[in-house]
């Protein structure tokens, strides 16, 4: 089993094993070395009936008699809009859509109209997840594929261009530790002290202290609540 399949099942697993079960699954149909399908299936084999969203953006009708027997509820295009995503998430889990239009996304107490966010994101789903839901929120996110990129952006940047950088961890070419470092030996001061929030899957005291010690201003735990990650924001926001 590949390290994709296992941990997206090994998650699934663990909620239903913690009794907090998660609402939906949104998963991709191209995956390295595997689809959607066959983790859906994978998910399935736990007992778990939770609704199952693929994202695609090819024509679903070639797969779908095979996906739903894997299992899968619906459907969702890409690109992907907030209001597609919305429309699919109540329609899998059963709810009208007048009923959760105001509810779906937790409220903030800011507004973040016109700031601007680095998003630092290997992973091509979770990008652009992120800047859907960050896009709702009023950001500007502009985005990253590793830790190299983004120093150049924020090297080649004038200063106020970007509030604030969400920093994944793992990457490939060069990881967000290392590129914090690079960030914060710019000459600019105003571009080295931009804020610079870690993302990690592994969220244990060492690797907090890690991204800490490296120059990173907080900390953000995969998969990303989004509670969490607005409150976080906005407290960072208001420091700037």
């Amino acid at each position: 089993m590949d390290t994709f399949r296992q941990g997206a099942v090994l998650r699934a697993r663990q909620s239903m094993e913690m009794g907090d079960a998660f609402h939906a699954y949104i998963i991709d149909w191209r995956l390295p070395d595997m689809n959607g399908i066959e983790v859906t299936r994978q998910i399935r084999s736990l007992g778990d009936d939770t609704p199952i969203i693929i994202l695609t953006a090819y024509d679903w009708s070639d797969i779908e008699v095979e996906a739903r027997a894997a299992g899968v509820t619906a459907f969702c295009a890409k690109p992907m809009f907030m209001s597609d995503i919305r429309e699919t998430l109540m329609a899998a889990i059963g709810q009208k859509q007048a009923e959760a239009e105001d509810n779906i996304l937790p409220a903030a107490d800011s507004d973040f109209r016109g700031r601007r966010i680095l998003l630092v994101e290997d992973n091509e789903l979770n990008s652009e997840i992120a800047v859907a839901l960050l896009s709702e929120y009023g950001f500007r996110v502009d985005t990253a594929e590793d830790g190299a990129e983004a120093v150049e952006k924020v090297k080649n940047s004038t200063p106020g261009d970007y509030d604030l950088v969400l920093m994944d961890v793992q990457m490939p070419v060069m990881n967000g530790y290392e590129a914090t470092e690079q960030i914060r030996s710019l000459d600019d001061p105003s571009l080295a002290g931009i804020t610079i929030l870690a993302m990690t899957a592994n969220a244990f005291d060492e690797d907090r202290k890690k991204a800490l010690a490296c120059g990173m201003d907080g900390f953000l735990s995969k998969p990303i609540v989004i509670e969490e990650l607005i409150s976080t924001l906005q407290n960072s926001l208001e420091r700037v």
